[in-house]
């Protein structure tokens, strides 16, 4: 903590706005925060320490939902640890993105008629890093607009020079250990980006495209094969039929003319083929597709690379040149002319890969890259979460991960890109390969040069939990935040983010994961669950919601949706009514200040205590027990719920309601319940911190006069003098007591309104509580109520048993009994009728046997309200008195 940190703030104010703006408290108060240093972590601290990185942004980002979710989710984890004493760490930085990074750069000089090639690597690389300082990273500034507790001193950039220390670390160890190896592969090409693409990087999408069948070979050694990709027949170098298909075993072994060209190829028989798939038979491109890639190595057969890195034609012939959709067009009407074309259907929706960055097709290709080998990796970053070294949440996602891990293929990790990590690998003149560490020389003289490539940005994010601690050096802050407490990211990277932080980690730090949890969230939809996108129209900029409801507004609503591993839908209605929380406690809180709640001294004895006040105290421990159980199950939207119905129901609609009219009769009564006022919302305003904290960090300091809601301590069991207990005071007579009170007001407003009477009506009342419970509060239930003496003429026209007491009304004056009792006598009749109709729907087996699932449920529902309606209207008919 800063010098600053230790002093004393200024005195609060003793009094509130009457109205809450978020606009003008949530700036200066997050500035203040981080000037007295509370979010910063020292490695020095003998407290226990808790980690958590977070899940980098790119360089090019700026907030959007996702990242306000799961920002929430771990500011909200975060604030509480550091209230519960932890030496608390969240780790800032950003990702440098290479596609994305340099493709935004490409834009700018293309605005200047310019490309990379035109300033060369090195001078494009410098105009990168003055974007970057320029430009990028505004979603730190976002950050702060949301609330974010990081540590901002210690923010890493994935390109900074430690974090590039630590790349060619790594890179050289596995290289030496022979983990990292250069081959000729299939990968994902991006024939506009003019690089390799890792899996995350291709989003799928259904495309109209073309099935064209057509056949190869002559006379009885003809063969029929489908393909929606006709251009890479140029490179077909086999055809491939199941060992066991009868069809086709004559075939097997020979040679067959493959149309257009000059070249036979062979009939190979491979397991892999479906025989029931189409017409058993498959050609085989090696060079432009992964499966026929595996078919090759299999079979030895040749690779003929057909297109170039621009996916134009590169084989000789008429269609050289052209682009590959010019030469699938041109290529099916050759084959259509030599009348070898048997089907064409079109269109033929199928799945196709895009570059997630420009959208452009992606072309599976043969290519030269770097690759590491993952086989003992993935094995370790299984057995940690098989071994309980690293625990997955929710549980159910382990299934995923192992799927994953234990099915993963070598990781293509270089790309032909200018900005990024660049390989440290140098070629000499004679054909040398030099892997160089950081502290190693590279070669010179005539003839070495380095490696054009650039490394997979996930290579980089894939070393973030320890590299952001100064790994390779053994650093104060690596020994005291290493391992990560939880990593707190979506399910929808748990394979290509989250398996390499295991994988390097284990590797890294002699076996030791990252990170002890990885608690996974769902993706941000709309309030009707679909995907948020630009595309679809439902995307929204999170900061305006912020500056239209306040952030704590948008943070509640984010974690009050927060089920593990669930998507979570987000709509501007619910985020108005997480405003309107806000406002309640507002104006709660407000209210308390105004009758004099404190929270200097202890509370008082449970003797001078009402039974309301030891009701509220023992709900108070109810609910900091549930809250703690909750966080540690990371069950954010059952914590939120909790608070929130706390809060607004029990504190501020019932404890403040009824804790007016004692505050109005005044007296020592009056004295205990505001110092029970007091600790219940300092305890509430605490609890609720962490998800909503500009809100409680304004009403804490000016209830308790604290220097701040941050540093304050979390919330243990609340104890009473002379009434200690594990868990803290609990009293359940009281709750039942009141639980009884509550039923007796619930009801007769429920009567009120449904005798149509107006909330501040008042109307004559007898209430006979002798014998129970409820006697000391008749005076609380008259004014809740609207109940007034029932004087010398009245009468009573209406009676209502409530938990063993009596409440008679004396409608009189207030209603036409009459019509009122014609009135539900209407509604009697039109609910029996609705029950008799599905009653004999359901009753009828010819419609029963007919009639979908969904509509007898229907039925069955529209059975049960009427039964409901029925016996609600008729309790309403019992209590009017005779017309």
């Amino acid at each position: 903590m800063t010098e600053n940190a230790q002093q004393q703030p200024p005195a609060p104010d003793t009094e509130l706005p009457t109205q809450y703006a978020p606009a003008d408290v949530e700036g200066p108060l997050y500035e203040r925060w981080v000037e007295r240093g509370y979010f910063e972590a020292d490695e020095k601290s003998d407290k226990p320490s808790y980690t958590v990185v977070i899940p980098p942004p790119n360089v090019t980002g700026s907030l959007h939902l996702g990242h306000a979710f799961e920002h929430t989710l771990i500011d909200a984890l975060t604030r509480r640890k550091r209230m519960q004493g932890f030496e608390t760490l969240w780790q800032p930085g950003m990702d440098h993105a290479g596609i994305a990074t340099q493709n935004v750069v490409e834009r700018e000089l293309g605005k200047e008629g310019k490309s990379r090639h035109d300033l060369g690597r090195e001078a494009f690389v410098e105009r990168v890093w003055q974007w970057k300082a320029e430009s990028g990273g505004q979603i730190s500034g976002q950050m702060r607009r949301l609330g974010d507790g990081v540590a901002w001193s210690r923010e890493r950039f994935t390109m900074d020079e430690g974090l590039s220390q630590a790349v060619q670390t790594i890179f050289k160890r596995l290289y030496d250990d022979e983990l990292i190896y250069r081959a000729e592969r299939i990968i994902n090409w991006c024939p506009r980006c003019l690089t390799a693409i890792s899996d995350i990087e291709v989003e799928y999408q259904d495309d109209d495209g073309e099935l064209v069948s057509m056949t190869y070979g002559e006379g009885d050694e003809t063969i029929v094969v489908a393909t929606t990709r006709a251009e890479t027949m140029l490179g077909d170098t086999a055809v491939a039929v199941h060992p066991e298909d009868e069809r086709y075993k004559h075939l097997v072994g020979k040679l067959i003319r493959l149309p257009l060209t000059d070249r036979s190829i062979p009939v190979v028989a491979d397991e892999h083929v479906d025989p029931e798939f189409g017409t058993g038979a498959v050609k085989v491109t090696p060079a432009h597709d992964p499966n026929d890639f595996e078919i090759g190595q299999r079979h030895n057969l040749p690779s003929i690379t057909v297109m170039d890195e621009h996916a134009v034609i590169t084989a000789h012939g008429p269609f050289q040149g052209l682009d590959r959709l010019e030469a699938r067009s041109a290529i099916v009407a050759a084959l259509r002319a030599e009348g070898r074309i048997v089907a064409e259907k079109r269109p033929y929706v199928h799945s196709v890969g895009h570059c997630s960055r420009c959208k452009t097709t992606i072309e599976p290709r043969l290519s030269m890259q770097w690759w590491v080998k993952v086989g003992p990796l993935a094995k370790a970053a299984g057995d940690a979460v098989r071994e309980g070294k690293v625990k997955i949440h929710p549980q159910e996602m382990e299934k995923r991960y192992f799927d994953w891990v234990d099915n993963l293929h070598d990781w293509c990790i270089s790309r032909q890109l200018w900005w990024g990590h660049r390989i440290p690998v140098w070629y000499g003149p004679e054909g040398e390969v030099v892997c160089v560490g950081p502290d190693e020389q590279p070669p010179t003289g005539e003839g070495w040069h380095q490696d054009t490539d650039v490394l997979d940005t996930w290579f980089s994010s894939g070393l973030w939990p320890f590299s952001t601690l100064g790994w390779p050096e053994q650093t104060e802050s690596l020994a005291k935040f290493y391992p990560n407490s939880v990593l707190v990211t979506g399910y929808d990277i748990l394979f290509f983010w989250v398996a390499r932080m295991m994988m390097f980690g284990l590797y890294a730090m002699d076996g030791t994961p990252p990170f002890h949890t990885i608690a996974l969230h769902g993706m941000v939809r709309d309030q009707f669950g679909k995907k948020m996108s630009k595309s679809f129209g439902n995307a929204v900029n999170p900061l305006d919601w912020m500056d239209k409801y306040g952030s704590d507004a948008l943070r509640f609503t984010l974690a009050r949706g927060a089920n593990p591993g669930v998507d979570v839908p987000i709509g501007e209605d619910w985020v108005q009514g997480s405003r309107n929380f806000a406002n309640k406690i507002w104006n709660a809180t407000r209210f308390a200040l105004m009758n004099g709640a404190t929270v200097d001294g202890p509370l008082p004895d449970p003797s001078a205590m009402s039974a309301t006040d030891r009701w509220i105290l023992s709900r108070l421990n109810s609910v900091i027990a549930e809250v703690d159980a909750f966080y540690d199950d990371f069950q954010f939207a059952k914590l939120s719920d909790a608070l929130f119905h706390f809060a607004w129901d029990e504190v501020f609609d019932w404890y403040v309601e009824l804790s007016k009219t004692t505050f109005q009769a005044g007296g020592e009564a009056a004295e205990v319940s505001k110092r029970v006022l007091g600790e219940v919302l300092d305890v509430t305003l605490k609890l609720l911190h962490p998800v909503v904290p500009f809100v409680t960090e304004t009403l804490w300091t000016t209830l308790t006069g604290g220097e701040s809601v941050v540093i304050a301590e979390w919330p243990k069991a609340v104890s009473v003098p002379g009434a200690d207990a594990p868990g803290g005071f609990r009293d359940a007579a009281a709750e039942r007591e009141i639980e009884s009170l509550q039923s007796v007001i619930t009801e007769v407003r429920r009567f009120r309104a449904d005798q149509g009477l107006q909330p501040g009506q008042r109307v004559p009342a007898r209430l006979t509580l002798d014998g129970t419970a409820l006697a000391p509060h008749e005076a609380a239930i008259r004014q809740l109520l609207r109940l007034q003496p029932e004087g010398e003429s009245f009468t009573a026209t209406a009676t209502l048993p409530v938990a063993g007491a009596e409440v008679a009304l004396d409608l009189s004056g207030t209603i036409d009994v009459a019509a009122e009792r014609k009135r539900l006598a209407k509604d009697l009749a039109a609910a029996e009728k609705e029950k008799a109709q599905a009653t004999a729907k359901l009753g009828n087996e010819a419609f029963l046997a007919k009639a979908p699932d969904q509509v007898v449920d229907k039925i069955r529902g529209r059975l049960a309200k009427a039964d409901e309606d029925i016996a609600r209207i008729q309790a309403q008919l019992d209590r009017l008195p005779q017309a």
